[in-house]
C-alpha cells in the first residue's frame, strides 16, 4: 500500500507531465511565433540567393512571421552549412543549401557530418542542366562530342563554375560513364565560363538552364544536350543526355535547393516547416517569380527529401571515387 507521502509525489508528478505535455504542444502548434532565419551559404545575388528571397517572401505571407536571409557563402557552401549544424535546434534557424550539399562529403574534409548533423525538410526547387557549345562549333550534339573525344583523349575541356561544382560533377559522371576524357577548366562563377564557351576557349559546359536558356534560345550557344530524364519544353529538339548514347541510360541529373534544420529539431517542428515550404511553393506568386528564373518548384516532403539526398550523395562519391577527384 503506498504512503500518503508516495500519493501525493505520484499526483504532483502527473500534473507536472500534463503542464510539460501541454507546453510543447502549444509551443509546437504556435510555430512559428517570431522571425525565422534563413541561412544562404552563397553570396547575394546568386542563383541560391534569389531562389531563397522568392520563396522566404511567401513563406512570410502565409505564416506572417519575418522569414530573415543571411548570407554565409564560403568554401562551397560549407561555412554556412557548419553554422546551422552548430545552431540551436528550434526550428528558427534554417539552412537553404543547393547540389553541393550532397558533393561537399565525399570532396572535403568538412566541420560537421551532412547525414548525422542535419534533417532533410523539403526539396525547393529543381532546374536541369543544358550542355552547351560555342555557336561556331563543330559539334551539333552529345555524340559528336563523345565520338570526338574518344578520337583524341585529354583533347577537349569542358567548364565549370568551380571545382566540385555540379557543372563539373555531371560532366565527371559523363566521362565515367562513356570513358572519354576531358580536362576541367573551372570558373570562378557561371558567368565568366559561359563567355568563354561562346567565344571557343572551353569546347562544352553543363550550364544551369536558368543561366543558359536565354544564350541558347537567341542563338549564342548551341545546345548539345539536356541532363534532365524528359526533354524540356524550351527546347524540344534538344535531346536528353540519356538519349544520347546507350551507356547514358541512367544520366539524370538536376541542381536543386532545399531546406534542411540542425539535427535534434522536434519532429513536429519539422512537419510544420515542411507544411510551411509546401504552402510557400503552392502560392501562383511565389510559382511565377521561380519560372521566371527558369526554377521548377518541388516541395517534397521529408522522408521523400532524405531518400533524394542519400541516392545523391552515394552518387556523387561514386563518381568522385571512380575519377580520382580531388579539389585544393
Amino acid at each position: 500500500m503506498k504512503s500518503a507521502h508516495t500519493q501525493r509525489w505520484l499526483a504532483l508528478t502527473a500534473i507536472a507531465s500534463t503542464f510539460t505535455v501541454a507546453a510543447t504542444a502549444a509551443q509546437a502548434t504556435g510555430y512559428p511565433d517570431q522571425p525565422i532565419t534563413l541561412v544562404v551559404p552563397y553570396s547575394a545575388g546568386g542563383g541560391a540567393d534569389n531562389a531563397a528571397r522568392i520563396i522566404a517572401e511567401g513563406m512570410g505571407a502565409v505564416s506572417g512571421q519575418s522569414i530573415v536571409i543571411e548570407n554565409k557563402g564560403g568554401a562551397s557552401g560549407s561555412i554556412g552549412a557548419s553554422y546551422v549544424a552548430r545552431a540551436k535546434p528550434d526550428g528558427y534557424t534554417v539552412l537553404y543549401d543547393s547540389s553541393a550539399f550532397t558533393i561537399n562529403p565525399g570532396l572535403r574534409k568538412l566541420p560537421y557530418d551532412a547525414k548525422k548533423d542535419f534533417i532533410p525538410v523539403s526539396q525547393a526547387v529543381s532546374v536541369p542542366n543544358i550542355l552547351v557549345a560555342a555557336e561556331k562549333s563543330s559539334f551539333n550534339n552529345l555524340s559528336d562530342f563523345i565520338a570526338a573525344a574518344k578520337a583524341k583523349p585529354g583533347h577537349y575541356t569542358y567548364a565549370s563554375y568551380g571545382p566540385g561544382s555540379l557543372a563539373q560533377m555531371a560532366a565527371e559522371l559523363l566521362k565515367k560513364d562513356t570513358g572519354i576524357d576531358a580536362v576541367h577548366i573551372p570558373y570562378k562563377g557561371g558567368a565568366p565560363a559561359i563567355v568563354d564557351v561562346m567565344g571557343g576557349q572551353v569546347d562544352v559546359y553543363f550550364a544551369n538552364a536558368a543561366s543558359s536558356l536565354n544564350y541558347v534560345t537567341s542563338g549564342k550557344l548551341k545546345a548539345l544536350a539536356v541532363s534532365s530524364d524528359k526533354r524540356m519544353p524550351e527546347l524540344p529538339n534538344v535531346a536528353t543526355v540519356a538519349e544520347s548514347d546507350p551507356s547514358l541510360k541512367d544520366f539524370n541529373v538536376y541542381e536543386w535547393n532545399g531546406f534542411f534544420l540542425p539535427a535534434g529539431t522536434a519532429p513536429d517542428v519539422v512537419a510544420k516547416l515542411q507544411d510551411l515550404v509546401q504552402k510557400a511553393l503552392a502560392r501562383p506568386e511565389t510559382r511565377d517569380k521561380l519560372a521566371k528564373l527558369g526554377l521548377t518548384p518541388v516541395g517534397s516532403n521529408a522522408e521523400e527529401f532524405a531518400r533524394f539526398i542519400d541516392t545523391e550523395q552515394a552518387r556523387w562519391a561514386e563518381v568522385i571515387k571512380a575519377n580520382n577527384i580531388t579539389v585544393n
